[in-house]
This record gives C-alpha cells, structure tokens and sequence, in this order.
C-alpha cells in the first residue's frame, strides 16, 4: 500500500509549479510541518542579515537610517506584505508585536464607533494573547467585553457593539472562518471588525480591500517565514486612516518625528500606527525572506496547500488504523485553513516520537497533533512520510522499522 501512496506523491512532486521555490530555504531531511509556529529560514536571510550587521550598523552606522532605507522600513515592508492579505499599499505598516498591533487596533477601533457603541466582541476561541488584550482594551475603554463563537457573530452583533475581533483561522484546529460574510455581518450592525490574520497571512488569499475589512493584525514568523520574534503588520484601511487615533502615540508617529514638540500630532496614513524605534535587523531580515513570494502567486500556494493537506488526510486514512486519530480539521475546503489538526490519545508522547523520527509537528493540550503545510517548501513526498511515520509511532514500531 505505501509502495503506491509513494508513487502518486512522486508524481505530484514533479508535477507541482511550486515545487522549484523549495530550494529558496535551508532544509534538511526532516519533514518540517511546523511552519505555522515558525517558518524555515529563506536561504537570502543570513547574507543580508550580516550586511545589515557588519556594513550598515558597522560601517555606515548612524547613517544608514537614510542611506540604508532603515527609516521607511515600516512602510515599505508593509507594502510588500500588503499584496499577500490582498491590500492596495499605503495602508500597511510593520513593526512592534501581534499583541501589540491588535491592541493598537481594539483601542482605536473603540474610539472610531463612536458614542453610544460600549462593547467588544471577542472569538470565544481566540489565541489566549487575543482575549487578554480585548480584556486589556475594554478596561481602558469602559467597554463591555463579550465573548462570541465565530458563527455566531452574526446574531450577537448589535447597536452597541463597537468592534469584533476575530481569527481568520483557528490556531487549534485549523478551521478558517468565512471572513466575508462574517465582516458583512458586523458592517450591517453599524460596528467595525478587526481579523487576527497570523494564520492566514501566506497561506491563502485574504482580500483585505475586496471585503472592506477595517483593521487587521497578524504575525509574520510563521508562513512569511520572517525569523522567531519578526515584527508584525497592522493593516488600517484607507478610508478610515484620517480618523485613526492610537493609543500608542510615539515619536515615530509623530507628523514631525524630529520636531520634539510637547504636543502629539499624527504621521499621515498607515504611518500613524507606527511607535517607536522600528526594531531593525529583524525588521530588514524579514524584508529578506519576503523575496521568496517574487515569483509566487497566493492563489497558487493556496491550491498546492488544499492539495496537501487533502492528500495528507488520505494517506492517514490509508494508514493509520481506524479509530487511532480523528481529524477535528473541517474536510470542505472553504472551511479549511493550511493545517491538519489530528486528535489522539496520548497525544504529546505521540509527537515526541513523531520528532524522534524526523517528522516534525506539534502538540496542543489536551490531545492534538497539528500539522502545518507551507506550500513553499512542504513536498507531498514529506506528506507521504509523515503519514506512514505517524502510522509506526501508533503502531508501537521501533524507530527504523519497515512498515
């Protein structure tokens, strides 16, 4: 059975349009789907990186913020970004955390509802980070904080309700959420919505400008492949810019950064949603790794990823003995992020081995194994692998051992 399960993946390794974009990172023989935690390194990265180091803070120094573009950092690697969450540029800037861009966004979405809107509505199966700072937000805003199954945002949704936070994917299961339908639904009642894209950006088109989101936040070291810790993105839409007002006003937001004035005045655009300092070797690392999507289309990473993980499931249900695992990912595409998220008993020992044997994912309590696909380096060979490896570790088969 695996004979034929091996074949049909060397046959869709040869026939894939992605597959060249693989030799872009630096990879071994593991089989890596842990991707939607932390990236693989672009392979552009560690020369940049020691550019950056030994000539332009080493050389350069002070003055590399103009001639080495470190000042429009922010902006420009949010342009970049931007066509990957489907945005126009000028409405995307990087730097500082996810948290902190998603607390940026709750607070300053608050204040653009406006009077008589009091509450917040929050995924009540949010990332914990995302339900700590919307609880942070309506403290400091006098707001109620609601928390709401995604479904049900529609029915929940009201005259008071300022802003909706929302996961564009579920971090546990890998369900994505219809972002469309749900932004519609929050439009209708008059309030404004804010998507955590973190994992969803470079997975899957997201249409940002197409569906009028508001605001949106995500990270950048998981499918955008930037490095453990690379700042993250806050996408302000255009329309709303003028009358975005920060929390977080910093001197690299200021209109006169180098005026020094007692009083605040906000940057134009994006730029207002910028703080402090940009953070900037991981900042230009990032810029780095981007340059593996020059060629590279979202729509077809999407189709390789749907491809993936539809053959991932197909090779577990071949090989894995019934009942063993349960997949708590949806089966239709629509509902479908670029993850598998298999329940099973003993699930944390089971990925321990998993790793042993070259086959890495990760664990989430009480007993999921999740699986992330990154179409850009993830080959249905290593698909194949990581089904027939999860086959023997269920099995009890000792390392090495025929299936």
């Amino acid at each position: 059975m695996s004979e034929s399960y091996a074949k049909r993946a060397a046959e869709l390794d040869a026939a894939d349009e992605l597959a060249a974009v693989r030799a872009r990172f630096v990879l071994d023989d593991v089989v890596y789907l842990d991707g939607n935690s932390l990236g693989a390194l672009p392979r552009s990265v560690p020369g940049r990186v020691e550019d950056v180091v030994r000539r332009q803070w080493g050389s350069l120094r002070i003055r590399s913020w103009d001639e080495s573009g470190w000042w429009t950092a922010p902006e420009r690697i949010g342009d970049r970004i931007a066509p990957l969450v489907g945005a126009a540029a000028g409405q995307t800037v990087v730097g500082d955390s996810t948290s902190v861009n998603l607390f940026k966004a709750l607070v300053g979405a608050v204040r653009l509802a406006g009077e008589g809107r009091d509450e917040i509505l929050v995924d009540a199966t949010t990332f914990p980070t995302d339900g700590y700072i919307a609880a942070s937000a309506a403290r400091l805003t006098g707001c109620t904080l609601r928390p709401v199954a995604p479904d049900e945002v529609p029915g929940a949704v009201g005259p008071r309700t300022a802003v909706v936070l929302l996961n564009h994917v579920d971090y546990r299961t890998g369900r994505l959420y219809d972002l469309p339908s749900l932004t519609a639904a929050v439009h209708a009642a008059g309030a404004l919505v804010v998507w955590d894209l973190c994992h969803s950006a470079g997975a899957l088109p997201v249409g940002l400008d197409e569906h009028g989101v508001d605001l949106a936040v995500g990270c950048t070291y998981k499918y955008l492949n930037g490095g453990p810790g690379s700042p993250a993105f806050l996408y302000i839409r255009r329309d709303l810019q003028a009358r975005f007002d920060s929390p977080l006003p910093g001197w690299n937001s200021h209109a006169d950064p180098f005026g020094m004035t007692p009083d605040f005045s906000p940057a134009p655009g994006a730029l207002r949603g910028r703080v402090g300092t940009p953070d900037i070797l991981s900042m230009l690392a990032l810029e780095a790794a981007l340059e593996v999507w020059d060629d590279v289309s979202v729509s077809a990473v999407r189709a390789k990823s749907l491809a993936l993980t539809d053959f991932f499931l197909e090779c577990v249900a071949a090989y894995v003995p019934q009942g063993a695992v349960e997949s708590v990912t949806p089966s239709a595409h629509a509902d479908r992020g670029s993850q598998v998220a298999l329940r099973c008993q003993g699930a944390d020992a089971v990925m321990r081995s998993l790793i042993e044997r070259g086959v890495v994912g990760d664990f989430r309590a009480p007993d999921v194994l999740r699986f992330g696909f990154t179409p850009l380096y993830v080959g249905f060979g290593d698909v194949e692998r990581a089904a027939r490896v999860l086959a023997e570790v269920l099995a009890g088969e000792p390392v090495g051992a025929p299936v």
